[in-house]
Parts: C-alpha cells; structure tokens; sequence
C-alpha cells in the first residue's frame, strides 16, 4: 500500500507567515553569510592610511583587494565577529577567539606572488599585542623580491638577481629642497600645482625644507627659478655603504653593517630549500625558524640546537617574499624587519573604488584598476 507523504489536508494548509521580527533576522542571517563569504574567498575592503606608497598608492585610497589572485587563504581563527578585523569597535576588546584554531590552508588561485606585485599582508613583526596571523595589522607594499630571488641595493638602486629591477613609476625619495638665497621653505602654490608636501616627523609635525619626491617633482622643481634641490643626506634621506643603520634588518651589525640604502646582497628562503647555519648568517634567519616556522632554536653554543636537536642546515617549510614601499626613504618595510612568509599574504591589490584628499573626491581615480594607474 502506498502513503503519500503529504496528505491533500496537509497540502490544503496554508503556511505559517512569518512574523516581521523573523523576516528581519532571515535577512540579516543570509547578507552576513554572503558578505563573510565575499569577503573571505573574493575580495575584501582595504584603506591606505600611510603615505608609503605614494605617488603610486595614496592615503584614503580605497581599494577592493583580491583574494582569488594568489588564492583565498582559510581562515585561522574562525571564531570572529564578521566584518571586524581584531578589535571590537566603542569596547576596544578582541573581536575573536582563540579557542579554535586552523592550520595555514590556502585555496588554488589565478596566479603565484610575482615581483612588482602590489601585496596586502598580515604584517609579521606585529607581536605587541600577541594576535594569530590573519589577525595582525594588514600592510600594503610592493613585492620586488620572491623566493629563491638574490636582493642588493647599492646607493638606492635595487638589483634583483644582478639586475637592476623595475622601477615604479612613481617612486620616491627624500629631497631637501628650498628657495635661494634665504633657504626658505616653498610657497603653498608651488606645492599646491606640483601635488607636493613636506614629510613629517613620529609626532606628525611638518619638517620645513624635506620633501618626497618623484624623478619627475625633481625635474619640475630643478625648472622653478631660485629652487635649489639636492638629495637629502639626513632626515630620513640616503645613507652611505657601509654605514650600518641600527634599526635596518636583521639588526646584526657586526656582520651585517647594511642601512635603508645600500643593502644586501640578501637571498630570499625558498620552500624546501637547505641552507646551512653559521654564526655568520643566523641573525637572518632565527625569526623564520622560530616565528614563522614555530620551532626552538637555542643559540647558546654553535652548532646551534633545534628542537632540542643539534642542527648545522636548515630546510624552509614556507616562501618568503621581500616587500618594500615605493616612498623608499618613508616606508617601514622588509628593510626594517625582513621576510614576509606566504602564510601572512592577504591578496593582491586589485581596482580602486572611492578616493578623496582635501580638496575631495579624486575622481581621476575612481574605479581603475591598480595596475592602470601605476602604468
């Protein structure tokens, strides 16, 4: 004998109408999903709030950084509030838990990490307040350096395995510049028409006289009558070869008298590769080993002991990439605290949805791709 599953009273009944409280909350439910799924495995919302991009990328571009590019990488902590990075808004407290977490995981995606790439990533020195890796402050820059790639810069020339690499557009450097014969600072026009502006010190106060500057600024500075311009030697400008600079990575001067502008040669670890440990060499690689790796190094004798294991090599697990800012001598970048592992890379800066300064929208921006206007 066959039952139907429904009878013709059952499907006589009319449905129960949901309430308008209900309605609301289905709605609320479903757009917190779809967006947490945007967001995580396409494209996400992104600010510039530093200059060390200009004149490539400026403060309060808005971009959409995409995740399909290099891949969506799973989240770690999934335990979150959406659409909150790591600090609840008004309350101040963590806006995730701790109680779950996963392994680095990350989708197929379009492409690899190349050089010259416009790279958003979890910056990896972020360690004051202790977060898991997809919960530290996102950062911006260039990649001009990917694994297995050999850097040097000499005198602010960066040579990518004995090449001199690409050169951005608009990149910048810190110039000293004034009116003759007093010396005084330029007029507001003049930085006005040129789109120009003084750098300023870790309070925010303007420095008179220093300026980042493109090839370009220079050559339409250098054609203004009475405008001296030379390349500044202090205040954040270039440093002599050999002149070691305290706070320039890996921050080992004995063996390593490098500074901002005369650099490396450096290579870049690679997956799977095997180097071998000295005295000579550990200070750049300790922080990948344990940091990024999460293993015990214990430096008191050499050979050095990993894991409680007496290890002269060293096999990376991970790539790692070298990031910089195109505003070269106004950046906190790989120069300053080194490799970016893969497990940190968000996405690729992709179009350019809202930007405003000032004076207000700059609608010459608005939705163009990144690429476009770096070109």
């Amino acid at each position: 004998m066959n039952i139907p599953f429904f009878s013709k009273q059952d499907q006589s009944k009319p449905k129960p109408k949901k309430g308008f409280l209900r309605e609301w909350l289905d709605a609320a439910v479903f757009a917190i999903v779809a967006a947490t799924i945007i967001r995580t495995f396409f494209i996400e919302a992104y600010t510039i709030p530093t200059p060390s991009m200009e004149k490539s990328l400026l403060v309060n571009d808005y971009l959409f950084v995409s995740k399909m590019h290099y891949g969506p990488r799973l989240p770690m902590t999934p335990l979150a509030v959406p659409f909150v990075h790591h600090t609840m808004p008004f309350t101040g407290g963590k806006s995730y838990s701790e109680a779950v977490k996963w392994s680095y995981k990350r989708i197929w995606g379009f492409s690899n990490i190349e050089r010259n790439d416009d790279v958003v990533f979890n910056w990896p020195q972020d360690h004051e307040n202790n977060r898991p890796v997809d919960k530290k402050e996102n950062y911006i820059k260039r990649c001009v350096a990917i694994a297995g790639d050999t850097l040097e810069i000499k005198d602010r020339i960066l040579f990518i395995n004995g090449q001199p690499a690409y050169k951005p557009k608009y990149q910048q450097f810190v110039y000293q510049v004034g009116m003759m014969p007093t010396g005084y600072d330029l007029g507001e026009d003049i930085k006005d028409d040129l789109n120009i502006y003084n750098i300023t010190n870790e309070r925010n106060e303007i420095i008179p006289n220093y300026y980042s500057l493109t090839d370009e600024d220079v050559s339409h500075l250098k054609a203004i009558p009475n405008v001296l311009v030379r390349l500044a030697d202090t205040v954040g400008g270039r440093m002599a070869k050999g002149t070691p600079q305290l706070d320039c990575f890996p921050m080992d001067t004995t063996h390593f008298k490098w500074n901002q502008d005369n650099f490396g040669p450096m290579w870049v670890p690679k997956k799977g590769t095997t180097i071998t440990l000295t005295p000579e060499n550990i200070a750049l690689y300790k922080t990948i080993i344990t940091e990024y790796e999460g293993h015990t190094l214990d430096m008191k004798q050499y050979p050095y002991t990993i894991d409680g294991k007496v290890a002269t090599s060293y096999t990376f697990a991970m790539n790692y990439y070298w990031l910089m800012g195109d505003n070269r001598h106004n950046s906190l970048d790989s120069r300053f605290w080194g490799f970016v592992p893969e497990d940190h890379v968000v996405g690729k800066a992709w179009f350019i949805w809202m930007s405003y300064d000032k004076h207000g929208i700059r609608w010459k921006r608005l939705l163009r791709s990144v690429k476009a206007l770096e070109d």
